[in-house]
């Protein structure tokens, strides 16, 4: 695969994961000190890692999220559990990822990241619930 094609598959997986909403922003906050950077982590995150056969998304989706818990990345962390369900991870499969960090990152990474994972999915579950209306 060349490096256009390899773009183009990391950015298909990419909003797969993340969503297109989040992407989005990504493309259009873009700047020449930043877009080389946004073509690198679309091209090997995305285009190289994620798409490799080896292990499945939600592996990958559960991998990434303790990693975030261990490395203290909030702001990744958020992201990561948002994109969990369109990985295929449960509410449930989270929460025992989150109970692992609590043993090999320490249990305050681990209550951080249960009070985050708590506010983004109650703040979804609310949504869905307003969509439902009437």
């Amino acid at each position: 695969m060349n490096d256009k094609e390899r773009h183009e598959q990391g950015m298909q997986v990419r909003r797969q994961v993340l969503g297109d909403a989040h992407v989005d922003r990504s493309i259009a906050k873009r700047t020449e000190v930043t877009e080389d950077f946004q073509d690198l982590i679309t091209r090997y995150a995305w285009g190289e890692i994620w798409t490799r056969p080896g292990i499945p998304r939600n592996m990958r989706s559960a991998i990434t999220i303790a990693m975030m818990v261990a490395l203290n990345r909030n702001e990744e962390l958020a992201l990561h559990l948002r994109a969990a369900k369109n990985c295929g991870l449960s509410i449930d499969e989270v929460k025992e990822v989150l109970l692992q960090t609590a043993i090999y990152c320490g249990v305050p990474a681990a209550n951080s990241a249960f009070a985050m994972a708590q506010e983004i999915f109650s703040q979804e579950a609310a949504t869905q619930d307003v969509g439902k209306g009437d």
